[in-house]
């Protein structure tokens, strides 16, 4: 019975969530934007087949994902974990496609030379990987059912919202003046920081700090890595991303080198990721220099900011927050230093290029998007602990993820 109440309550939010956010759907990065140029809405197909082959682009973000996460977990946790991503793709797929005036004639005020279900769809795959991202925070602990709920309860009161203000006409941050070409407020400091609010509320895994929990697969973890690099160019400029993301990975791996002693293939990889998390909303409106500052500084700040976890006590067990809440927070505000309107005219000048007022709003962005991200989010989990519990019981934890909540195991050994 409790089963089937859950099954209830998850269908009926999804219905619900269609219906609120029928009538404006959450705008994609302003990197869409700059096909709108056209004076009046025209198809392009050149246009067209970049949106949709960027739609793929991250698309394969979410399974490269579940294999960055997979790997990291211990070996009876790995289907449980790649599971939370892979699910993601039917959930918010479902969550998003509340439709009202979205055919295939363009929508003239976001990208008026491709039609508006292939910009909807674009938007759909960034809604997608964000709640996924919040997953490794809780990894190896939470119980699925409960997850598939928050997964439609996160998306509906977080991140509609701030992908509406940030990246939608009458948006306040937008209107604010703030810059996100690509999802830094929206995708990474809201996952980062409701991890974190996660991982504070939700507990620490079962002997945790006792006993070793080293991730099982590192090659797969690898793998999923370039997935994520080579997604990525879906969703932002292709050379500073790049070039930030090898920066980044670079400064990780030294840090690592002169803090540990040895240079990690983990260390390497998750270097890698920080870069992309910090150049994302940047990409658009900085130079590669500038990209290479941003992803250098990125990768060293991220390291940092996972080795304070312990001593400040909570388990972010794949690091959700050190890399995507600092990543974010940091790309955000390195885009109110480096921004330049001779890369972008679209955008505005930073810090560094005489206009202190960009920073400003950056700052105010940033903190709005944390507080928010915060409060609500513990006010989600708060709800769901009271009904339907987060936690798997001790003996499914302690048998893993695999077993107790899908009957099934990652490896036939």
């Amino acid at each position: 019975m409790k089963r089937f109440l859950s099954l209830l309550i998850i269908i009926g939010l999804l219905g619900l969530a269609g219906l609120g956010f029928a009538e404006e759907a959450p705008v994609a990065p302003s990197a869409v934007e700059q096909v709108a140029a056209a004076p009046a809405p025209t198809v392009d197909t050149g246009d067209t087949s970049w949106i949709l082959i960027s739609s793929a682009l991250v698309m394969l973000m979410t399974p490269g994902l579940a294999l960055f996460y997979g790997g990291m977990v211990r070996r009876k946790n790995v289907l449980g974990t790649i599971m939370q991503s892979f699910i993601a793709l039917g959930v918010m797929t479902i969550d998003w496609v509340g439709l009202k005036g979205v055919g295939l004639d363009p929508n003239p005020d976001y990208a008026a030379t491709i039609p508006h279900q292939a910009f909807m769809i674009f938007q759909m795959m960034f809604a997608v990987i964000t709640p996924a991202l919040i997953t490794g925070a809780f990894a190896e602990r939470f119980k699925f059912s409960t997850y598939l709920v928050f997964l439609v309860l996160w998306a509906t009161l977080i991140y509609f919202p701030l992908a509406h203000w940030v990246w939608g006409v009458g948006g306040w941050i937008r209107n604010l003046g703030a810059l996100d070409f690509a999802g830094g407020l929206v995708v990474h400091i809201s996952s980062g920081v409701s991890a974190l609010a996660a991982a504070i509320f939700v507990g620490k895994r079962k002997g945790y700090g006792k006993e070793p929990m080293m991730p099982h697969n590192i090659t797969m973890t690898l793998i999923g890595a370039s997935l994520l690099w080579f997604g990525w160019f879906g969703t932002s400029a292709f050379v500073v991303t790049h070039i930030a993301t090898a920066a980044a990975a670079l400064s990780w791996m030294f840090a690592e080198w002169k803090h540990r002693g040895k240079p990690t293939a983990l260390g390497a990889a998750s270097g890698a990721v920080a870069g992309l998390v910090a150049i994302t909303p940047a990409s658009g409106f900085v130079g590669p220099m500038s990209s290479i500052i941003i992803g250098l500084v990125g990768g060293v700040l991220c390291y940092m900011a996972i080795n304070l976890k312990s001593k400040l006590g909570y388990d972010d067990s794949l690091d959700v927050v050190g890399v995507h809440g600092v990543g974010g927070t940091w790309g955000a505000i390195a885009t109110g230093l480096f921004a330049s309107k001779a890369i972008n005219a679209a955008g505005n000048d930073g810090l560094f290029f005489a206009n202190p007022s960009l920073l400003v709003n950056q700052l105010i962005s940033v903190g709005a998007a944390w507080v928010y991200s915060f409060v609500i989010t513990l006010i989600i989990l708060k709800l769901l602990d009271a009904t339907m519990g987060l936690r798997v019981d001790e003996a499914s934890e302690l048998a893993g993820l695999d077993h107790a909540q899908h009957g099934e195991s990652g490896y036939a050994l």
